[in-house]
């Protein structure tokens, strides 16, 4: 096999193998962490505030009742389905500490979807915010689950605010639909009664199955991807090397945490890796509310902040960002979709810090690849591999291909899963060991990585591989550019011509105007066809482009 890993560029100080892991399992790294930072604050939202002591006792009183209450057993599944609240952190770290393998579920979800999951993945309970279980009422004789615990916002707020916070959600927004589940239970209820149980401590391997995280929705079916409390331990210990230009520990540090937590990255950086290293981790509930949002980040001098491309950008473009007091402000880590260039200088300009791209899955813990957080990243690229981790470029029939060539991207190392969920995961990886990512990329002179793009999005116009991220990084340079996304649509005499749908940031673009500036910024056969203005794009709830709901919508035409 081929080595080309690791080269001189690789960040100094920083291992190439990550050695034996320091935790026998996810839940030994959270209690060990909670001792370390007793008296410290972990988690801030809507003006509650849990220090790491409270997160242990809570979390331990949510285990004991799934225990002991309703009799949950080791491996039993558990969904999660609520947004960035209190509740989240202490529902997530319980179910580990029941022994239970968290099922972390987009609380934006149709009934459909949430049948779906929740159905493939077998779950026996179910946690869920109150402005949502109107959509569990209709499927709740449909799943597996018998026993529904029901959260509102402001629970873990406690006191007038907590109070304050549900009746202004429920009563005043009107955020809460009227549902009707007579066997579900309250959440508050959960925490007082568990309070009077005495947990009885599961044996946790490290081989042990810790989350089902549920990926290829914008693709497909989801599938759940197996992670187990190796993967995750792992990779927490592969990031932790890397992110130590970030992580002093001299004083606690404030990180900013407005990707939703059950999404991997998240999940695994912020609510692990940030808890582990002793952070103050501030929740945002709804970074879609861009107004809210950065008034929120306008009380912190925050350290650390991870996102993705949309979310940098929206933060940029409102007027009050610039007037925030980055003088702690050590860097950001986009994830999730590219980084466009555009966004990665103005966000330099602004902050006088870095925004690096880093790269990764659900299926890979997620992260396989980042660029270095001491100043030596490469833009446009993903960054180089993880300790321990080895990336590599392979052709359709699996072979290996030197560097420099273009193919998809595949790895391995400790942090990739099994496979998936009750899956044939037969064509899943390359000679039984080498995960294929679906990616398109290279490895350049210095042993980064770059993805061309999604193997399912290139577009072929008149035999010429066109990717989109490339066509969308050009037009996003132009100032009144705000948002864009590429997609390549049926032609007759070329097989397939892109078509680009454009948000303005300045109302006086024109199509002509976009048009000569792409003409004279890529070849002929890359401009695309068309363009449409849109008020807006389709997103996931992460902010991610959805290119396939614009396909979906040429397909109906």
């Amino acid at each position: 096999m081929k080595d080309f890993l690791w080269f001189k560029s690789y960040p100094p100080g920083i291992p190439h193998e990550i050695g034996s892991l320091p935790f026998t399992s996810l839940v030994d790294l959270f209690e060990k962490a909670s001792k370390k930072y007793a008296s410290l604050i972990a988690y801030e939202n809507l003006g509650g505030k849990l220090t790491y002591r409270e997160v242990d006792e809570l979390s331990t009183h949510f285990a004991a009742y799934l225990q002991k209450k309703l009799g949950l057993k080791k491996g039993d599944r558990i969904a999660i389905q609520m947004p960035n609240l209190l509740q989240f952190p202490v529902a997530f770290i319980g179910a580990l500490k029941a022994g239970l393998i968290v099922v972390n579920t987009n609380p934006l979800y149709t009934a459909r979807e949430m049948e779906h999951q929740f159905k493939d993945a077998g779950i026996s309970a179910l946690v869920i915010v109150a402005n949502f279980a109107h959509n569990l009422e209709s499927i709740a004789d449909k799943i597996p689950a018998k026993h529904y615990i029901i959260t509102e916002m402001g629970d873990l707020v406690g006191g007038l605010k907590g109070w304050l916070v549900n009746f202004v959600v429920k009563y005043v927004k009107k955020l809460v639909p009227r549902y009707n589940l007579p066997h579900a239970i309250s959440f508050n209820a959960v925490m007082k009664e568990g309070a009077r149980y005495t947990l009885d401590k599961p044996n946790i391997e490290l081989e042990d199955l810790a989350v089902l995280q549920y990926t290829g929705g914008t693709t497909g079916v989801p599938k759940g991807a197996q992670l187990s409390h190796r993967n995750l331990v792992a990779h927490n210990e592969m990031i932790t090397y890397w992110f130590l230009p970030l992580l002093t520990e001299k004083e606690q540090e404030i990180v900013i945490t407005a990707l939703p937590m059950y999404h991997i990255f998240a999940l695994s950086v912020n609510l692990t890796l940030m808890f582990h290293k002793g952070l103050r981790n501030i929740l945002i509930t709804n970074p879609r509310d861009m107004q809210g949002f950065v008034k929120e980040l306008s009380k912190y001098k925050f350290s650390i902040i991870l996102g993705v491309n949309t979310l940098f950008n929206g933060m940029l473009n409102h007027p009050l960002f610039k007037t925030l007091d980055f003088s702690h402000l050590k860097g950001a880590v986009g994830g999730g979709m590219a980084v466009q260039d555009a966004v990665a200088m103005q966000w330099q300009e602004v902050t006088k810090s870095p925004l690096v791209e880093g790269y990764g899955l659900s299926e890979t813990s997620p992260v396989l690849c980042c660029n270095p957080l001491n100043g030596k990243e490469k833009r446009g690229t993903i960054g180089l591999p993880m300790p321990s981790t080895e990336v590599a470029i392979f052709d359709d029939q699996g072979n290996q291909l030197s560097q420099g060539e273009t193919g998809e991207i595949c790895a391995r190392g400790p942090q990739v899963m099994r496979g998936y969920w009750q899956k044939d995961n037969a064509g899943v990886f390359y000679h039984n060991e080498w995960f294929k990512t679906g990616d398109i990329g290279f490895m350049d002179e210095d042993g980064f990585f770059k993805i061309v793009d999604r193997k399912k999005d290139m577009i072929k116009v008149s035999g010429f591989n066109v990717f989109p991220n490339e066509i969308e990084n050009v037009i996003a340079l132009n100032p009144k550019v705000l948002e864009v996304a590429a997609i390549g649509v049926p032609d007759a005499r070329s097989g397939e011509v892109i078509k680009a749908f454009i948000v303005k940031k300045d109302q006086s673009l024109t199509e002509e105007e976009l048009k000569t500036y792409c003409h004279e910024n890529m070849t002929n056969y890359k401009v695309p066809k068309y363009f449409v203005f849109r008020t807006e794009l389709p997103k996931t709830n992460v902010g991610k482009i959805l290119r396939r709901a614009l396909k979906e919508e040429e397909e109906k035409k």
